[in-house]
């Protein structure tokens, strides 16, 4: 696979920029502003499931996005992240065999108190390597597997070199549309996408650490985003948050960052039964307060969020500073704690830096 295909590290959000300069300028990874002949997401979208677990190949990015923050039997802290990603090269790119035009890439990664494992699979489509089915639920690549019923019953798995994981996930909540009734904006120019998750499910399952297993319960958050256009060139990146709460809230929160610092900020307030309130920008109060140096960038670990009207004012604070993910495109990913007017743990995912 060639070096510009390579930097297609892609989502939703494509994970930061490419070293070959000719994706410069061009919006992450080369996809910001070119998306004539893909289908556009439009308000007024009537979700339908379980269609739309499934792939949506008239668009040109996707993913399915799992993060759980776990525990073992004597309180230990862990970590855990599944993405599979899907990206059109070309519109009409859903062909069988070899023209296929897909280019599928998975994720996965574990984080402890000091160790950060992590690991990266590419596959292109119409091979049967890698690809989604929505009736029933499977997405694949390779070996690794996230299948079952895609709102309530999931079974997770994956695995590098050094460590695996397999985990159980059960909810019996409704999914969230996030945004405006599932349709998520990015820009004050309009750039959006669909977007829902199951943020309420129960994990449990086993991890394996160098060789050691280690049996682990906990929450998890499941993610799909769909779009065509997501971001513009001017936005350079973004933090974003899913956070659990004691008292069986949720909230979503991410900032886009903005080459001239009037940064993009969006979320959704989820109530414990699972209805939803979207947050707009001006509710939503959010600073890095330390930075840790990583990988030769400053990294902010620790933040304060605050949505005043709510009178929510808490710290996130990465339970690994160190949570790197040194991938194709590399970034920063892993489980976080709650603490101030509410307490309760979460995922933080940094891209950009």
């Amino acid at each position: 696979m060639n070096a510009r295909i390579g930097c297609l590290v892609v989502g939703l959000f494509v994970l930061g920029g490419c070293d070959d300069s000719s994706s410069k300028g061009q919006g992450f990874a080369g996809l910001g502003q070119e998306s004539k002949g893909f289908a556009q997401v439009v308000p007024g979208k009537v979700f339908s499931f379980p269609a739309d677990h499934g792939a949506h190949p008239d668009f040109r990015i996707e993913w399915w996005y799992v993060t759980a923050n776990l525990k073992d039997a004597a309180g230990n802290d862990y970590g855990v992240q599944w993405t599979l990603f899907r990206s059109a090269m070309r519109p009409a790119a859903d062909q069988p065999g070899w023209g296929n035009g897909n280019l599928w890439l998975g994720h996965a990664g574990l984080t402890t108190r000091t160790q950060q494992f992590h690991a990266q699979t590419q596959a292109r489509g119409g091979v049967g390597q890698a690809g989604v089915t929505a009736e029933p639920f499977a997405a694949w690549i390779d070996d690794w597997s996230m299948q079952g019923e895609a709102s309530s019953d999931l079974k997770v798995q994956a695995r590098g070199d050094t460590f695996s994981y397999q985990l159980q996930l059960t909810s019996d909540q409704p999914l969230v549309l996030q945004g405006d009734q599932g349709l998520s904006r990015k820009s004050a120019r309009g750039q959006a996408s669909y977007y829902y998750s199951q943020p309420f499910f129960r994990a449990q399952g086993v991890l394996k650490i160098e060789g050691k297993p280690v049996a682990v319960s906990g929450t998890a958050w499941l993610d799909r985003e769909w779009s065509s256009q997501p971001l513009s060139e001017d936005q350079h990146g973004w933090d974003w948050f899913s956070l659990h709460l004691q008292d069986g809230r949720q909230l979503m929160v991410f900032r886009l960052r903005q080459a001239d610092g009037d940064n993009y900020l969006s979320g959704t307030w989820i109530k414990a039964d699972g209805q939803t309130e979207p947050l707009q920008r001006d509710e939503i109060e959010l600073k890095a307060l330390d930075e840790h140096l990583i990988a030769g960038r400053k990294i902010p670990t620790r933040w304060s969020l605050s949505l005043v009207k709510r009178g929510l004012n808490i710290e996130v604070s990465a339970i690994n500073p160190n949570a790197w993910m040194d991938v194709g495109t590399p970034y920063w990913e892993g489980p976080v704690r709650v603490q101030g007017s509410e307490t309760g743990i979460g995922y933080l995912e940094m891209t950009g830096y």
